[in-house]
């Protein structure tokens, strides 16, 4: 089994980004932008609404606090401003999941953030503590084999390992920064079959040629990749045709 996420809700007023309904569609989990770093109180009530409908399962999408930067660039916080920005973004987004029936049932970070926590294992313990503050019920996402796993471990979360299924990986199991040749796979098909073989424990390769394994919970598909939808739905139909039941980890 796995779990299929996307990034949605990364509009603001009256720009958009994605297509979030027909993605709602392909993934079992949503990843919704809490207005750190995209996302305002009419796009998340309607991203949740969607996802709701669905039974997608609703995520806190947590940035550092970044609209121009669209949570890419790296910020310098302290534990402080970390843990108090996670929970008024995780809080905020649990007053439109009460509104349609639904609530926040994990929390993963996002853009700029995201890669910091995976090495940093100060601002891993910070968002530990965010995150058990509001429910030590909520899950974390993180990347996969990263340092900050064992760290929220430690603070009795649970811990849901993520691979990326449309990015590219250098040897030491991070992910290649976007901009880099190789950084962002667009392909369908290409992207379908890295998913799979990240899904099943079959090897990928790296930036520099060699093997790679990950062991993972859930799949991600970036909503602000070109041809998102194609992209999914093609993954998803491929993990079902191998066998592979595509459900929520939460």
């Amino acid at each position: 089994m796995i779990d299929l996420n996307a990034d949605l809700g990364e509009g603001f007023g009256a720009w958009t980004m994605g297509a979030d309904e027909a993605l709602l569609d392909e993934v079992t989990s949503a990843n919704i932008a809490c207005g750190f770093h995209a996302g305002d109180p009419r796009t998340m009530d309607a991203a949740v609404a969607m996802a709701a409908a669905r039974g997608v399962a609703v995520g806190a999408h947590v940035s550092y606090p970044d609209l121009v930067g669209f949570g890419r660039r790296q910020l310098r916080v302290s534990a402080e401003e970390l843990i108090t920005d996670v929970l008024y973004q995780i809080g905020a987004l649990e007053a439109f999941c009460r509104r349609h029936g639904t609530a926040v049932r994990y929390v993963k970070a996002h853009g700029a953030l995201y890669n910091d926590l995976a090495g940093d294992q100060q601002l891993a313990g910070a968002l530990g503590q965010a995150v058990a503050a509001y429910s030590a019920g909520l899950s974390v996402l993180v990347l996969a084999g990263s340092p900050a796993a064992e760290v929220l471990r430690q603070q009795g979360l649970r811990v849901v390992a993520e691979g990326f299924a449309d990015r590219g990986y250098s040897a030491d199991g991070r992910l290649i920064p976007r901009g880099q040749a190789g950084a962002v796979l667009t392909d369908p098909a290409t992207v379908a079959e890295r998913g799979w073989r990240i899904a099943t424990g079959t090897p990928i390769e790296a930036d520099d040629g060699s093997p790679m394994v990950l062991a993972v919970d859930s799949l991600c598909v970036h909503g602000d990749t070109p041809g998102a939808v194609d992209v999914a739905r093609e993954l998803r139909t491929l993990l079902s045709a191998r066998a592979v039941e595509v459900t929520a980890f939460s």
